[in-house]
C-alpha cells in the first residue's frame, strides 16, 4: 500500500474553496442553532420547547430525505448548492428579522414562537436537500483513490466550524445580542454563495437521467439494505443518536444546573465538537482502517458512558470534559460511517444514499432532540440523559454479539485496491 498522504486531498484547489463554503455555511448553521435554542428556551422556560425545534426539523428533513436524493442524482451539484445555500440565506434574514426589537415588542410572544418553528420547519426542508448534495459533490472534486481522505477533511472541516460557531454564538449572544448575531449567520451565508460560484460545474454521472422516481428511489433502497457494512453502521449510529443525544437540552443544565451564562452554555456546545475535531484531525494520519468495525463499537460505548457522567455531573468543568469525550468518541464513528459511505457508494446513487443516510443518521438528532426534551420533561433533565447513554451502552452491546458483519469490518482491502486503481 502506498504511504498515506494526510494532505493528499488538500492539494486540490477546487476541493479546498469547498472546504471553505462549508466551513462558512456550517458556522453559520451552528451559530443560528444555539440562538433559537437560547431565544425559544428563554421565552418558554420549557425544555419540551426544545424538543419541539427537533420535530419541527424532522418532519420535513425525514420525509423529503428519499425524494431529495432522487433529485441531486439527476441534477447538477454545484448549482443545486447554490441554490440551498440562496434558499438558507432568507432563513437568516427572517430569523433576524423575527428577533429584532420592533417585533420582539410588538408582538406576541407566542406569533414569535410560531414563526421561528415555521422557520426551523423550513430549515428541515433544505437540510434534506444539503447532505446528499455535498456528499455527491465531494466525489466529483478528488479522484477516488483519495476519498477517504476527503471525507476526513470534509467531515473535519464540518466540526471545526460545528465548535467555533457553537463558540461564537455564545459569547456573540452576551456580547452584541440575539438580533445581530443573526444577522452575522445572514452575512456568512452570502459569502457562502459567492464562493460556491468559485467552483466549475460538474459532471452528471448518473446514466439514467429521467428514471421514474418510484424505481429511482426503490433502487436506492434496495442498494443500502443489501449492503451489511453500510446498513449496520447506518443503524448503529441512528440509535445512538437518537438516545444519546444531549445537545437539545443543553439549554436546560446550563441555566438551571451548572448555572453558567451564553458564555458557559457556548462551550458546552463546542466541546462535544473540540472532541470531534481532534479525532478527526488524527484519523487523517492514522487513518482508520484496521479492525474498522471494533473500532466504531468501543467508540460509541465510550461516547455512551461520557453522556452518563455529563447527566450525573454538577461540576462545569468536569461536564465539559465529559462532553469533550463524547465528541471525540463520535468523531471517530463519524470518520468511519462517512468513509464506508464514500468507498462502497456508486456514482449513479451518492445522492439516494446519502438520503438514506440522512433518514438513519441526520434525523435521528432532530428525533433524539425531541426524545430528549420529552424525557427530561416527564423525567427531569438528569435522568433523562443518563437514561440515554444506558440505552446507547445497552444497543451497542447487542450490536456487537448479533452483528457480526459490523464487528469484524475492515477496511484495509478497499482502501488499497482504490490506491491502485
Amino acid at each position: 500500500m502506498a504511504k498515506n498522504d494526510p494532505y493528499a486531498a488538500l492539494k486540490i484547489k477546487e476541493f479546498n474553496i469547498f472546504l471553505f463554503v462549508r466551513f462558512l455555511l456550517v458556522f453559520g448553521w451552528s451559530m443560528q442553532f444555539i440562538v433559537i435554542e437560547w431565544q425559544v428556551y428563554s421565552i418558554t422556560k420549557d425544555p419540551l420547547s426544545l424538543g419541539i425545534i427537533g420535530l419541527m426539523e424532522i418532519i420535513p428533513a425525514f420525509s423529503m430525505a428519499l425524494f431529495a436524493g432522487h433529485i441531486v442524482d439527476q441534477k447538477e451539484k454545484r448549482n443545486l448548492l447554490a441554490v440551498c445555500t440562496a434558499a438558507f440565506s432568507l432563513i437568516s434574514l427572517m430569523l433576524f428579522i423575527l428577533t429584532t426589537d420592533t417585533i420582539t415588542q410588538s408582538w406576541e410572544i407566542n406569533s414569535i414562537l410560531y414563526s421561528i418553528y415555521a422557520l426551523v420547519f423550513f430549515g428541515g426542508f433544505l437540510r434534506s436537500f444539503f447532505g446528499p448534495t455535498i456528499f455527491s459533490l465531494v466525489a466529483l472534486l478528488v479522484p477516488k483513490k483519495i476519498y477517504h481522505n476527503a471525507a476526513t477533511w470534509s467531515t473535519s472541516t464540518w466540526k471545526t466550524a460545528a465548535v467555533s460557531g457553537s463558540l461564537a454564538a455564545g459569547f456573540l449572544i452576551s456580547g452584541i445580542g440575539v438580533d445581530y448575531t443573526l444577522l452575522l449567520v445572514f452575512i456568512l451565508v452570502i459569502l457562502s454563495l459567492i464562493f460556491t460560484f468559485f467552483i466549475q460545474k460538474k459532471p452528471i454521472l448518473n446514466t439514467n437521467i429521467g428514471e421514474p422516481m418510484a424505481q429511482s428511489l426503490k433502487a436506492g433502497l434496495r442498494f443500502v439494505f443489501k449492503n451489511k457494512a453500510i446498513l449496520g453502521v447506518l443503524t448503529l449510529d441512528m440509535i445512538a443518536v437518537l438516545f444519546g443525544g444531549t445537545v437539545a437540552i443543553l439549554s436546560v443544565f446550563a441555566q438551571d444546573i451548572l448555572k453558567v451564562g451564553p458564555e458557559g452554555f457556548g462551550l458546552l456546545n463546542a466541546s462535544i465538537s473540540m472532541g470531534s475535531i481532534v479525532t478527526m484531525f488524527l484519523t487523517t494520519y492514522i487513518p482508520i482502517n484496521k479492525k474498522t468495525g471494533k473500532k466504531m463499537l468501543i467508540s460509541v460505548f465510550l461516547f455512551g458512558v461520557s453522556i452518563i457522567a455529563f447527566g450525573l455531573s454538577s461540576i462545569f468543568w468536569v461536564s465539559v470534559l465529559a462532553l469533550f469525550v463524547s465528541g471525540a468518541a463520535d468523531g471517530i464513528s463519524m470518520v468511519i460511517r462517512q468513509t464506508i459511505l464514500q468507498l462502497k457508494t456508486p456514482d449513479e446513487m451518492r445522492g439516494r444514499v446519502s438520503s438514506v443516510n440522512s433518514m438513519f443518521v441526520g434525523s435521528s438528532n432532530e428525533l433524539g432532540a425531541f426524545e430528549s426534551g420529552l424525557a427530561a420533561k416527564i423525567m427531569g433533565p438528569v435522568a433523562a440523559v443518563v437514561f440515554g447513554g444506558t440505552m446507547t451502552l445497552i444497543t451497542v452491546v447487542t450490536t456487537g454479539v448479533v452483528n457480526p458483519t459490523l464487528r469484524n469490518l475492515d477496511l484495509t482491502n478497499e482502501i488499497e485496491e482504490n490506491e491502485k486503481a
